[in-house]
């Protein structure tokens, strides 16, 4: 059967391609960096085996409920809301919780293009040092052979500080993005897709091994697995998996909406919801396993020690990927080739995730203006590169530029507005409202046609989207707004 078709005639070619590219999409720095340091200092086993509940009990269902809206729609998330709300006999104001999820998925590619610029630089970093040991007969050495300890550290904050180097790595990585989704679904997002994620698997399988055998692979899953049961009754774990689960699985940003709409029929949406968390779970388990015993390899016994007791915290986010590692590849076998190959596939899941933001917005205005979509790809990620290269200026400790001044932004640089923004105030009020939307407003006959499932399985889901993940939600959005609401209660 042919697939869904976008707002310009094009769809997925089949029902792998469609998972592949909804894998690319949620997988990215998220769990390669934010999951392992939340997971080590949120209790180990109990935020591993909290966040696994909270992806099947809240992620799932409100992944499900996206695809099927895209589905049914046939069009971008904000044309395919307001379809389902017309046939369901609601308003078409409930069309603009599509609209929060696009805006934060914009804002979220203009300064994750800035990251991702990093990635870029850091293989250029890398590379240099990959060929130069080649040149010099030593391919197994060390990587950033005759850098001290601080050398290799100064390498991000020499990067902040030159502030023309990094908006053009940024340019670089939007440019890939651009021609990416400017070629189509299936000629450009379906093919970075289908090429970049199995190398991403595969190089994530072979690093992890890596570090099995060289590094402190024993420290890495006493870090990440080891089990207190009273961790489970922590509000601060609980919502810290929360909202790691939401973040992992890149809900609420209508990406999947807009992705579901290119899926064929013929396709189970359950089972391939099921098959996208699942594989997105997996994949922050395994790099956790990836890059703890690489990075603990280096760590003093003392440090190690107080690391696993609790007396100390591992140094979590960028820092982990951008200084942490680097260091730790200094004194590994082959760490030069192994550092080259880690940011390559850091960078393939960066790539697949910012297509698929991209996407989100350029499916809408190709609806929305019938203007072609290599046109519209260039100008709306023209636009993101310029909101990305403003607030790359966060970064350097020149400048010192607070524009709002209150709640959550007090205190805050453009960069960490955008962020608190989109993570703390879009993402989940576009979640929230959309499992109010599926569970309470839209028509049962219409989003039973298309979820794929019945019997127990569809009452359970019925009940999780009406229910809990509204509950769940609302719990999140408080905490990120009114932060010390966790801390009186």
């Amino acid at each position: 059967m042919a697939g869904a078709v976008s707002a310009g005639g094009d769809g997925w070619s089949s029902r792998t391609a469609f998972v592949l590219a909804a894998i690319g999409s949620a997988v990215g720095l998220g769990n390669l960096v934010r999951f392992p340091a939340e997971a080590g200092a949120n209790g180990g086993g109990a935020f591993v085996i909290f966040y696994i509940f909270c992806v099947l009990l809240i992620g799932l269902p409100i992944l499900l409920s996206e695809t099927v809206i895209g589905r049914h729609g046939q069009a971008s998330a904000v044309e395919s809301m307001k379809r389902v709300a017309i046939e369901s006999r609601a308003s078409t104001w409930w069309s603009l919780v599509a609209g929060i999820g696009m805006c934060g998925a914009f804002l979220v590619l203009a300064y994750y293009s800035v990251l991702a610029g990093w990635i870029v630089h850091y293989i250029g970093v890398f590379a240099g040092d990959f060929f130069s040991a080649v040149g010099a007969s030593a391919p197994a050495r060390g990587a950033l052979h005759g850098f001290s300890v601080d050398e290799v550290q100064a390498i991000l904050p020499a990067l902040h500080a030159n502030s023309r180097e990094m908006i053009a790595m940024h340019a670089i990585f939007m440019v890939l993005t651009i021609i990416a989704v400017g070629r189509g679904v299936s000629s450009g997002i379906e093919k970075v897709a289908v090429w970049l994620m199995p190398t991403f698997f595969f190089l994530l399988i072979a690093i992890t091994i890596y570090g099995a055998f060289t590094g402190s692979f024993a420290a890495a899953l006493a870090f990440l697995f080891d089990f207190e049961p009273a961790r489970l009754l922590d509000p601060a774990v609980q919502l810290s998996a929360l909202g790691q689960a939401l973040f992992s699985l890149s809900l609420g940003s209508a990406l999947m909406v807009t992705y579901g709409a290119y899926a064929a029929r013929d396709i189970n949406l359950a089972k391939t919801s099921a098959q996208i968390a699942t594989a997105d779970t997996s994949v922050a388990i395994i790099a956790g396993l990836a890059i703890f015993p690489i990075t603990f390899s280096v760590l003093a016994p003392a440090s190690l020690s107080a690391i696993l007791d609790g007396q100390e915290q591992v140094q979590g986010g960028l820092g982990l990927l951008f200084v942490n590692l680097p260091v730790a590849f200094q004194t590994m076998p082959a760490g030069s080739l192994i550092g080259l190959l880690f940011f390559i596939m850091v960078f393939f899941a960066a790539l697949t995730s910012a297509v698929a933001l991209l996407e989100a917005s350029v499916s809408w205005a190709i609806g929305r203006f019938k203007q072609p979509r290599w046109l519209v790809s260039i100008l709306l990620g023209g636009l993101a590169f310029l909101i990305g290269a403003w607030a790359s200026f966060s970064f350097n400790s020149q400048a010192d530029f607070h524009p709002f001044d209150f709640m959550i932004f007090s205190g805050q640089p453009v960069f960490g507005i955008i962020d608190e923004l989109t993570a703390k105030i879009l993402l989940p009020t576009s979640a929230l409202l959309l499992s109010i939307f599926v569970g309470w407003i839209a028509d049962r006959r219409l989003i039973d046609s298309e979820n794929g499932l019945d019997g127990n399985l569809h009452r359970i889901w019925l009940f999780l989207v009406r229910w809990l993940c509204p509950l769940v939600i609302s719990a999140i959005l408080l905490t990120g707004l009114f932060p010390g609401i966790l801390g009186q209660g």
